[in-house]
């Protein structure tokens, strides 16, 4: 073979190189995983937890190749399952992120304000999102309704406070330049405050999406119709050949919606940041 030749055929594999060793990381890892699952399976039992390749077969025909089917009732494919999840996670998550900004602004910009109410926020943001369903169901007497004040009440507390630190960590210079330039309140949050607090408001916008998808499949196993939180529930209460595989790959689903939650509200945030400064 001439020089030439394997100058060509290195040229053409070349664009792969880079993708293939990418990739290499994520095949042995991912592998290794289900490799090491499906032998835990063996291990237990199939009944007792099922391998990768039992849940593939078991929930192919409807849950896989059929997400969006709806047979009427709570009887619904794991795509419609998500996206009532999802609604319900959009309302509570979207109060909690224009409440908890303009909250945390306020502590943020009064330090009398921020130093008393600090106690009130560190107890209530301890409180596990599950014991304020009780309480909601009492004041709204709606299951619905119910759910959605968990979300807000979950992920509100990381905003609050990413945001009133934010305000807290600017630059004393920026204030010392916004007093001799005389601005007023509204420019100097416009063009000091809010530039300077967007990577730590963002910050906590991104722990309250997490939070907020974890309650709401919580909230959805005590007391809901439909949601994957529901699925979830309803498969285990059925108890059929099937029920476990069901409960695997609705908990697989659960997660990949979880992580793209997150990239989305990450990548909302590099964009706002490049704008904001």
């Amino acid at each position: 073979m001439s020089v030439a030749t394997s100058r060509g055929l290195q040229a053409r594999k070349a664009p792969w190189a880079p993708l293939a060793k990418r990739a290499t990381p994520y095949i042995v890892c991912v592998g290794g995983f289900l490799i090491a699952w499906q032998i835990l399976s063996v291990i237990l039992g199939e009944a007792r937890l099922p391998g990768p390749i039992n849940v593939v077969v078991q929930t192919w025909d409807p849950y896989i190749s059929q997400p969006f089917y709806d047979d009427g009732g709570t009887s619904k494919g794991l795509g419609w399952q998500i996206l009532i999840s999802l609604q319900r996670v959009a309302i509570g998550y979207s109060l909690s992120a224009v409440v908890g900004i303009a909250i945390g602004g306020m502590l943020g910009m009064s330090r009398f304000i921020g130093t008393g109410f600090d106690p009130v926020v560190q107890v209530l943001r301890t409180v596990p999102p599950l014991a304020w369903f009780p309480i909601s169901l009492m004041v709204f007497q709606d299951a619905n309704t119910s759910a959605v004040f968990v979300i807000f009440i979950t992920a509100i507390w990381p905003i609050i406070i990413n945001t009133a630190v934010g305000i807290r960590e600017i630059p004393q210079d920026y204030t010392n330049v916004a007093r001799v330039l005389k601005l007023r309140k509204g420019a100097y949050i416009r063009e000091i405050v809010i530039p300077a607090t967007v990577p730590y408001v963002f910050t906590g916008l991104r722990i309250a999406v997490g939070l907020a998808w974890l309650a709401i499949v919580a909230a959805e196993m005590l007391k809901a119709d439909g949601g994957i939180g529901y699925f979830i529930w309803d498969a285990y209460n059925a108890g059929g050949d099937s029920s476990s595989s069901q409960i695997v790959l609705a908990i697989i689903y659960v997660g990949i919606v979880g992580l793209l939650l997150d990239r989305l509200v990450a990548f909302a945030g590099r964009k706002f940041s490049k704008g904001a400064a």
